[in-house]
């Protein structure tokens, strides 16, 4: 279910000032190629760099987390664009640094709606 959620929650990056959508097909489907690699990435390396990360993360209490967030934005940008020649162009950590954000509130959002009680 994670899985759709965020790949459902990507779209929200494409309003993020600094961020532009590439590719030569429509808009929407590089949303949607750029969102499934996030959500692969989020399934696959993520854990990984979240736990490798943790000792960071504990003496940030938590917001060094959003700089994994930020990572795995530019890692699913740069294989999309790599791979299909779509996907989001991100001109600056600082946007890619709020995107993270947005897409964690919404996902959050998602999660807290769809939650199985």
């Amino acid at each position: 279910m994670q899985f759709i959620i965020r790949w459902l929650a990507t779209p929200v990056v494409w309003l993020v000032p600094g961020i532009a959508v590439l590719g030569t097909t429509e808009s929407w489907i590089a949303v949607a190629i750029t969102g499934l690699a996030l959500s692969l990435i989020d399934m696959s390396i993520k854990p990984l760099l979240q736990l490798l990360s943790l000792p960071i993360t504990c003496l940030t209490f938590g917001i060094f987390y959003l700089v994994v967030n930020t990572a795995m934005l530019y890692l699913a940008a740069w294989l999309s664009n790599g791979m299909f020649n779509v996907g989001f162009y991100i001109s600056s950590f600082g946007s890619a640094f709020f995107a993270s954000i947005v897409i964690s509130i919404v996902s959050a959002i998602m999660n807290s709606i769809v939650a199985d009680n």
